[in-house]
């Protein structure tokens, strides 16, 4: 009985935790932003929401930071260069914008490299003009050849600095031999230091064996990593979210937001109140941006378009059949946890009849997840 006791107590505590913390987004909409002619990639907003951010293509030559002001969630009226910020030389590059609610605005440049390490530039823009012009320092740079600070993003109050150091050395499609975050804290104006303990914070983030992952967004929380990541033996990139219920915890096992079949989803940026998200990915010839709207329900039949999931037989034996009331056809993945938390099972759904074979599956208790809602499953 004790041992049946703690189980349900775990099983309790994975609900829980799954049900508060997994974000998840759906009804993806393109943003027209009027007057652009070329590729638009790395959105970021301000945190009033009025004016995006973006750069130009990342093609060796010319890539500037463009910005746009806002006509509603997804037009936008393009405006043209950021001032200042732009070298005039090429080839250049000045890419990936991030800035805080007083507007410091950070982004990469490869203007000083590789001269020198610091390739990570700030500003702040004031109502009339601007300060604060120059290289950012910290301890987070790696003073190695072949690496530099790939993106990076400034969380909303401006304290916190969450980087990504790459590594390239001739790799395959010129990406990243290997690349990982981590987290720093303001010193000043001109500086950030790591937390000693940002590779704690970031051990689930950062599957340098399989993957390089790059592109992080902070929300203004602090409680969601969003990020992109690509297999290393792959062309294929993926969005995704990693959760934790305080910001003194470690970040969780990030899960998949958007993958195949769209082609080069990247970048993942959220306004302020996380109600949405906005990301770039490839279409025909050129980089556009979109937009999904959060979900803010975490019961299946409570979302919009009224999913309802039944689980039969339950406990099971051999086959569990899932039914799903509304199908959608969007990439939607099915999770069977153990007690413990851990994954025992992933696969796509493939119609609203599901079948899953759980013969070999010891017996016991288990969760399943889909979406936003969770499961007891019990083997018998």
């Amino acid at each position: 009985m004790k041992k049946y006791s703690l189980l349900s107590l775990a099983l309790v505590w994975l609900v829980s935790a799954f049900a508060q913390l997994s974000p998840s987004f759906i009804n993806e909409k393109p943003v027209t932003i009027n007057g652009l002619t070329f590729d638009a990639m790395e959105p970021n907003l301000s945190t009033d929401g009025n004016a995006l951010f973006f750069n130009s293509l990342n093609n060796g030559i010319t890539t500037s930071l463009y910005y746009a002001s806002r006509v509603d969630d997804t037009t936008f009226n393009f405006i043209g260069l950021v001032p200042v910020v732009n070298q005039t030389v090429t080839p250049r590059l000045d890419a990936v914008p991030t800035l805080d609610s007083i507007n410091n605005f950070y982004w990469v440049s490869t203007r000083h490299f590789p001269g020198t390490i610091e390739n990570l530039f700030r500003i702040r823009f004031l109502p009339l003009g601007y300060t604060n012009f120059g290289k950012l320092y910290g301890d987070f740079y790696i003073n190695s050849p072949g690496y530099l600070i790939m993106d990076a993003c400034t969380n909303y109050h401006g304290n916190q600095l969450v980087y990504c150091n790459a590594y390239f050395n001739n790799c395959a499609n010129g990406l990243p031999c290997q690349a990982s975050m981590g987290i720093a804290q303001k010193v000043n104006d001109s500086t950030f230091n790591k937390y000693a303990n940002t590779s704690t914070i970031m051990a689930n983030i950062n599957d340098t064996t399989n993957y390089i992952v790059y592109a992080p967004f902070i929300t203004k929380d602090g409680l969601e990593l969003y990020y992109t990541r690509l297999l290393k033996t792959g062309i294929q990139t993926e969005i995704m979210v990693a959760v934790r219920s305080n910001t003194n915890q470690a970040f969780g096992l990030p899960s998949l937001l958007i993958g195949a079949p769209f082609f080069a989803p990247e970048a993942p940026a959220l306004t302020s109140d996380k109600s949405k998200l906005y990301y770039h990915k490839k279409v025909g010839n050129l980089y556009k941006l979109f937009l999904r709207y959060r979900s803010t329900s975490t019961a299946l039949n409570e979302q919009e378009d009224k999913i309802v999931m039944r689980l039969y037989p339950n406990p099971v034996s051999d086959v569990l059949t899932l039914n799903v009331s509304v199908f959608k056809t969007m990439n939607k993945k099915v999770y069977i946890l153990s007690a413990l938390g851990e994954i025992v099972l992933s696969e796509e759904l493939t119609s609203a009849n599901h079948l899953i074979d759980m013969q070999n599956f010891s017996e016991g208790v288990y969760i399943l997840r889909y979406d936003n809602a969770v499961y007891k499953l019990v083997k018998h």
